[in-house]
């Protein structure tokens, strides 16, 4: 009861705020009415007091034309006729000027149907009263003072219709504002699953290699167990590989923790380096034409990078199947002071080729598997029109 009391509350408190007057709006009034009530203070002969105050009366609510813009245009309305019925200014008529704003406030700023019920019936009070009040005997509408009855429809038709158009223009920018909004909450939900889906993915990876280096320490001491009293020096090789093997294991879980994934069902192997002549195969597919250089040395790298320079490879070939192809590709893997340098380019796309839409979450996982190893990516488009990306895993890294 308590909640529904303070939403009930804090609604009431924005409809007051918005229904309070703004600066602009302020101005608006204030200043339309100085101006105004200046001019009249100099006609000849002066005016009455009454006049004067029925005159600025007819702008004055102009202030409040967005918090109440059928009150303000009710108000106007009655301001013209008490100005013309009384004739406290003889020879002077305020036409369908000011009518048309507090016209086009109400047309703005209220529903299509109280705007044009209120503009309709305005208008036929002000065309009457002008009638009404006429100085001869036989009023015509073609002789009305100082405006004929044509020019107040034409005044109030444009004013309601321009008023109109612009309710329905903020009206869709709003919509559009609120789409946008969402369509941004939409991509970062998305981009902050595919930063958790590629971390699962990559923690799955390093999984393997420990298992693996866990499954080697495990025979290298069964079989060091064997030889260590007939052979203490093979004996004792056997326990430095054991400790070398514990080290290299001991650094990939470091990246296993750093990457705080999810678990998951049991591991699965993935491919690596030596499965580059399938995503060549892939690419040779679609058409492209595939340069490929292996450096031989990518070997002594640990099969953890050599895995995750073969997914960044692999999602650069996906994306020039999607994107370019059929289009030139190069692929280059090396090994350069320890550190593994994956580089996959490729030249602009034919003219005729048609781009599947992508969603931008490749780069991302991209991204993340460089992180991993505190390497570095550079990733851009070429000054041909193609689009090249350079990543480098570095031998160790902090996570």
């Amino acid at each position: 009861m308590r909640t529904v009391r303070t939403a009930v509350t804090l609604r009431n408190a924005r409809r007051r705020l918005a229904e309070r007057p703004r600066l602009g709006d302020t101005l608006l009034g204030v200043g339309l009415t100085a101006f105004d009530v200046t001019a009249i203070l100099f006609r000849e002969p002066s005016p009455s007091a009454a006049g004067v105050v029925l005159w600025g009366a007819q702008s004055l609510p102009l202030v409040w034309r967005r918090g109440r813009p059928l009150v303000v245009l009710a108000t106007m309305t009655a301001a013209f006729v008490a100005f013309e019925t009384t004739r406290v200014v003889p020879h002077l008529t305020p036409g369908p000027y000011f009518l048309a704003l507090a016209v086009y406030s109400a047309a703005r700023h209220a529903p299509y149907p109280s705007s044009l019920g209120g503009a309709t019936l305005s208008g036929i009070v002000a065309v009457a009263t002008t009638l009404l009040t006429r100085d001869d005997a036989a009023p015509r509408l073609w002789a009305l003072e100082p405006v004929n009855a044509t020019t107040f429809v034409v005044f109030f038709a444009v004013a309601w219709l321009v008023g109109a158009g612009r309710r329905r223009i903020d009206g869709d920018a709003a919509r559009l504002k609120d789409l946008n909004e969402r369509l941004r909450a939409e991509q970062e939900k998305n981009a902050e699953r595919a930063v958790l889906t590629e971390r699962a993915r990559i923690a799955r990876d390093l999984h393997d290699v420990v298992a693996h280096h866990v499954c080697a320490i495990a025979v290298q001491a069964r079989s060091t167990e064997e030889v260590l009293q007939d052979d203490p020096t093979l004996g004792r090789q056997g326990v430095a590989l054991i400790a070398d093997t514990a080290d290299v294991a001991l650094e990939e879980m470091r990246r296993i923790l750093g990457l705080l994934a999810a678990r998951e069902e049991g591991p699965r192997p993935g491919p690596s380096l030596r499965a580059l002549d399938e995503l060549v195969h892939i690419l040779e597919a679609a058409g492209c034409r595939v340069t490929l250089a292996l450096d031989e040395a990518t070997g002594d790298v640990p099969e953890a990078t050599r895995l995750s320079a073969y997914r960044i490879a692999q999602e650069c070939a996906m994306n020039v199947v999607k994107h370019a192809a059929p289009t030139e590709v190069r692929i280059g893997v090396r090994v350069d002071a320890g550190a593994l340098s994956v580089q996959v380019e490729n030249g602009p796309p034919p003219a005729d080729h048609r781009s599947v839409p992508g969603s931008g979450l490749g780069l991302i996982g991209i991204r993340e598997r460089v992180a991993a190893f505190d390497g570095d990516l550079e990733a851009g488009p070429r000054p041909d029109g193609g689009w090249r990306v350079h990543a480098t895993l570095p031998p160790g890294g902090r996570r």
